[in-house]
C-alpha cells in the first residue's frame, strides 16, 4: 500500500479544468485512488487549507468532500474516527484544524489555547473543553 500526498486528492476531488497541469494529472489521481492507499492525518490537515484557502470551497462543500472520501472502503485514513468527530466539530463551527486539535484531545483533561475566539466557539459544544490559558 502506498501513501498519498494532499496533491493526489486534490487532483481527484477537484477538477481544475483552467490549469493544464491539473487536467493532466487528474486521471492519474483517478486510478491512484481507484486502489487501496494510505491517508495520513496530516493530508487530511492540509487539503482542508487547500480546498478552502486556494479553490475556496464552503464549509459544506469540505465536509461532502470528506464524506466521499470517508466512504471509499480501500482507502484508509490515518485517525479515521478522530476525522469523523473533527468534521462534527468543524460542521458546529470550528475551524478545521481546532476541530482536528480537540478531537485528538478528548482524553485530556482540557486543551488550552490563547485562541479567544476558538475558546468562545468552542463553548457551544458541550462535548468540548477548551480553555483560555491563564
Amino acid at each position: 500500500m502506498k501513501a498519498i500526498d494532499t496533491n493526489i486528492l486534490a487532483r481527484f476531488f477537484i477538477d481544475d479544468a483552467d490549469d493544464v497541469q491539473a487536467s493532466q494529472q487528474r486521471p492519474i489521481a483517478i486510478r491512484i485512488l481507484s486502489q487501496a492507499v494510505y491517508v495520513p492525518i496530516t493530508v487530511i490537515l492540509e487539503f482542508e487549507w487547500v480546498m478552502r484557502g486556494f479553490y475556496k470551497l464552503t464549509r459544506n462543500e469540505i465536509i461532502a468532500i470528506y464524506q466521499v472520501l470517508l466512504n471509499f472502503s480501500h482507502i484508509d485514513i490515518e485517525d479515521r474516527a478522530i476525522l469523523l468527530t473533527a468534521l462534527a466539530y468543524y460542521q458546529q463551527g470550528l475551524d478545521f484544524a481546532d476541530s482536528l486539535h480537540a478531537a485528538r484531545s478528548q482524553t485530556f483533561e482540557a486543551f488550552v489555547t490563547f485562541d479567544v475566539k476558538f475558546v468562545k466557539k468552542s463553548q457551544k459544544i458541550k462535548a468540548l473543553r477548551v480553555e483560555l490559558a491563564q
